[in-house]
């Protein structure tokens, strides 16, 4: 049976993992007719990513699951730490408490059921149609659209739509019909991954570790509430086959204490570990997010983190420009300003990778020596790397086109207090641009083009105050937005729909330039200036 198309879907998402499934909820809640083909007839019932970051848990939060993905994760309670083969601390990065973002530092989720709440959640929009069991075969642009050859079950058939986002994995079919390249770092290392269940129940302390031993490394980390992961380098002298049996597996996991009566094996598969990212992401109507866009070692924990940031930043773009309230040029900005912190990410990847994957003992002797002298503080244990930073984008520029800053870093969140009901404040804004002010003063500089501007792009206005704020006000906490603009002389921000800081402004007439420049920059493409961030400890892995 052949089926014809009926209608021009406005995105259509080829792989529903997580990525996929987030850019379908994001999309569907803001209106927009997507469609989801993934080529499974099932989900996946196995684990693969099993952490994310406290600014992950904030995209969650934006997409209506907060509360859901916290019900099924593992927050951290205490340190990422690394121990050689004696025993000794190379260095702890602290994972407690909550980060920047108002979410835990890290939390560690079991995949299959944060597939279920992302699957479900995008399933309950009345704009998502997702088509299990439906494989892409071939693609089609015209003027107007991309048609999709479809197979599956129900035959094959015909979609259409606006835009095709490729969420489809290392092996992206979708990549494979862009004219794109490849930077690729040669960073191969063969890991066999062991996810297991113990059978009773234990304290795990630290909760996630490295050993750093010559003879094996190897991690140690939660695979989501009631898992654990171990993580075993394959040595020079082993081959993946004799590496990737269960016979292998069981016998690695006895000095942990493992055996058959008291844990059970879920899976065990051999990764190769790569660093790799596409150079261009974007190729007309054809878009890239998640693994299909860039591969990392997971030493930082950040591969399906980045794909949740492409979501969200490819989500607040589309929606502007399927609505018509920026130009399709905007779309350009995604691969230059995720490219840009991708790379960080796969930078810090690497760098701790070098560090954990040594087999000479005498290298390891004096690993240990330098760290150990370092009193492992990661400001001095670990070596440095640029920090996390949005490329060149929808982003604040001087006059001279220098940036100035913390612009394109990413935000914090705090509560804030707003007729009478006490919040993190992305739940009182409910995404989209957020523009703070120290008081509303600063506001006053915007004339009626500037407001029906915000107004037209979903911005939310805040007006913070530190006391007796009134009932159009937000009341900021002690610790919250109002201390940190004025330690920077800061009257007024402007927040991107990702958390990023699109620019800062010292007085009134600074906020109406904002706003300016973010007409401008939505409307026509963005000028590319070259930054050079400067170097910073690799800290960031705790931070990201």
């Amino acid at each position: 049976m052949s089926r014809s198309p009926s209608k021009v879907h406005d995105v259509a998402i080829v792989g529903f993992g997580p990525v996929g499934q987030m850019l379908a909820l994001l999309l569907g809640r803001a209106g927009h007719d997507v469609i989801a083909l993934e080529r499974w007839p099932g989900s996946y019932g196995l684990p693969r990513a099993v952490h994310f970051d406290h600014e992950i848990g904030r995209i969650f939060q934006a997409a209506g699951v907060g509360e859901e993905v916290r019900a099924i994760t593992d927050p951290v309670p205490d340190n990422y730490e690394w121990r050689n083969a004696a025993g000794e601390s190379l260095v702890r990065i602290d994972w407690s408490g909550d980060g920047p973002s108002g979410w835990p530092t890290a939390s560690f989720f079991y995949q299959p059921q944060l597939e279920a709440v992302l699957a479900k959640a995008a399933e309950r929009q009345s704009t998502v149609t997702v088509r299990r069991g439906c494989e892409v075969t071939d693609l089609r642009l015209d003027e107007e659209s991309v048609r999709l050859t479809t197979s599956g079950d129900d035959g094959a058939g015909e979609v259409r739509a606006r835009y095709v986002i490729g969420a489809d994995g290392a092996n992206s079919f979708v990549r494979d019909r862009m004219d794109t390249s490849i930077s690729d770092l040669g960073f191969f290392y063969d890991w066999l991954i062991v996810d297991t269940l113990p059978h009773e129940r234990a304290e795990w302390s630290p909760m996630n570790w490295q050993l750093c031993d010559p003879e094996r490394p190897t991690t140690i980390v939660s695979g989501g509430p009631g898992r654990r992961r171990w993580e075993f380098l394959r040595l020079p002298h082993e081959s993946v086959e004799e590496l990737n049996t269960r016979e292998t597996t069981w016998r690695l996991l006895e000095p942990w204490g493992r055996t058959p009566e008291n844990t059970t094996i879920e899976r065990h598969t051999v990764y190769t570990f790569q660093a790799r990212w596409v150079d261009r992401w974007r190729d007309g109507r054809l878009i890239l997010a998640g693994d299909a866009a860039h591969q990392m070692p997971p030493f930082a924990g950040q591969g399906m983190c980045s794909g949740m940031r492409d979501a969200i930043n490819l989500a607040w773009k589309l929606d502007l420009v399927l609505t018509g309230r920026a130009a399709s040029s905007l779309l350009d900005t995604y691969t230059s300003e995720r490219s840009n912190h991708v790379q960080h990410a796969i930078g810090v990847s690497m760098a701790l990778g070098q560090v954990i994957c040594v087999l000479d003992h005498d290298t390891a002797a004096a690993r240990d020596a330098r760290m150990i002298a370092a009193g492992a503080d990661p400001r001095h244990a670990l070596p440095a790397a640029p920090p996390p930073v949005l490329g060149d984008g929808v982003l604040q520029s001087a006059p001279d086109g220098t940036r100035a800053p913390n612009v394109g870093h990413l935000t914090p969140q705090y509560e804030v207090t707003h007729q009478g009901r006490t919040a993190l404040s992305d739940d009182h804004t409910s995404g989209g641009f957020t523009v703070l002010t120290d008081g509303p003063a600063p506001l006053d500089a915007l004339d009626a083009a500037d407001r029906d501007f915000l107004s037209d792009i979903g911005a939310t206005v805040v007006p913070l105050y530190a006391d007796n704020a009134p009932p159009e006000g937000y009341l900021d906490g002690p610790d919250g937005y109002l201390p940190h603009m004025r330690e920077h002389g800061h009257v007024a921000a402007v927040v991107r729909p990702d958390f990023y800081l699109f620019g800062a402004a010292v007085d009134g007439p600074g906020l109406k330039d904002l706003v300016v420049q973010l007409r401008q920059q939505l409307r026509r493409p963005t000028p590319v200036v070259h930054h050079t961030p400067a170097a910073t400890p690799l800290t960031a892995v705790a931070e990201e």
